[in-house]
């Protein structure tokens, strides 16, 4: 028997769903799944080792939802991932609120359309998580996609960059920004691996104008914000600078703010209108972001405490994206 956090608060809500398409119970999916050949629970656990088991069965009831559906096309499968993960979120939450999980649906299948030609995760600094989530979709959103999907990660600090790069066998592009002119100036770029590790590209900034610069270079029109340090002077505003100059120039972007929720740090009013006041890092998210997820970009604790599942929104990304690559390649 499937057992998870928060078990209680969020069954009801779980047997609703799965009886609406004929699913008996939690292991009955993950049956229909390995059936087919592939088993979500182990794609999640591989993109964020450290998510909890809630994450890993909503991924389960997510892709046989899509089964069940006929969904055999990745794009499709995505969005009935999402209906999976929506029921796992807590009645009354911040979660259930922003109906995160369909959000969540909904942007990985924007990910494996192929009007969308390049994903940026905006981070404030170059995180592991964002890593986590890049890896996930390196690995699987080509394998359907006629056009490849460029990934970028884009964040404050060249020397955070490399690092990020080095380890993940990502390509650190070196820029140099002239703030007179305000040009960009691509130094070199230097792959730290072979195959899909390497078509990630990362990015370092100096500051927001730089950060904006290599949002246009790259063409970005989707993005995904993280939320943990230098929030109020990196990846909000220039989400909200690039979006502003993309709509004068007549051209679609799709701005995810991945954070948030009551109480998160920076409060604009020291907290003083009590707990229900929101954090500065979740008000800024609000100003630019066509959609907003609830909790930590990275930790998994901080999602689940929004009353999601336990499971960063950056590898929460590479998991959709993966979850609904494995549906089409076993199903189509």
């Amino acid at each position: 028997m499937a057992v998870f956090e928060n078990y209680e608060r969020r069954i009801e809500g779980i047997e609703k769903v799965m009886s609406q398409y004929g699913i008996g119970s939690l292991d009955e999916a993950r049956k229909i799944c390995t059936d087919k050949g592939f088993d979500p629970y182990e794609i999640t656990k591989g993109v964020q080792t450290i998510c909890f088991e809630d994450a890993a069965w909503a991924y389960v009831l997510g892709a046989a939802i899509a089964i069940k559906k006929g969904a055999t096309d990745a794009k499709d499968a995505a969005r009935a991932i999402g209906e999976g993960l929506q029921a796992f979120c807590i009645p009354g939450s911040v979660a259930d609120d922003r109906k995160v999980g369909i959000g969540h649906g909904n942007l990985a299948s924007m990910l494996l359309d192929e009007e969308t030609e390049c994903f940026a995760f905006l981070a404030g600094h170059e995180s592991f998580a964002a890593a986590e989530g890049a890896i996930g979709i390196a690995n699987s959103a080509n394998k359907v996609r006629t056009k490849p999907l460029r990934v970028i990660l884009n964040g404050l600090g060249k020397d955070a960059a490399k690092i990020i790069s080095r380890i993940n066998g990502f390509t650190y592009v070196k820029t140099e920004f002239d703030f007179f002119t305000g040009e960009l100036k691509i130094v070199e770029e230097i792959p730290y691996s072979d195959g899909d590790r390497a078509k990630v590209k990362c990015y370092g900034a100096f500051d927001v104008r730089e950060g904006v610069a290599i949002m246009h270079h790259e063409n970005v029109d989707v993005s995904i914000t993280g939320n943990s340090t230098n929030p109020t002077r990196f990846q909000h505003p220039v989400a909200g600078t690039y979006k502003k100059e993309r709509i004068q120039q007549g051209k679609k972007y799709f701005s995810v703010a991945s954070g948030g929720g009551t109480g998160r740090t920076l409060h604009p009013d020291n907290m003083a209108a009590g707990p229900s006041s929101y954090g500065m890092t979740d008000t800024m998210g609000r100003m630019h972001s066509d959609a907003q997820f609830a909790g930590s970009s990275s930790v998994p604790a901080h999602v689940e405490m929004m009353g999601f599942i336990g499971m960063g929104n950056n590898p929460m990304v590479g998991a959709s994206v993966a979850t609904a690559v494995a549906v089409q390649e076993h199903c189509k």
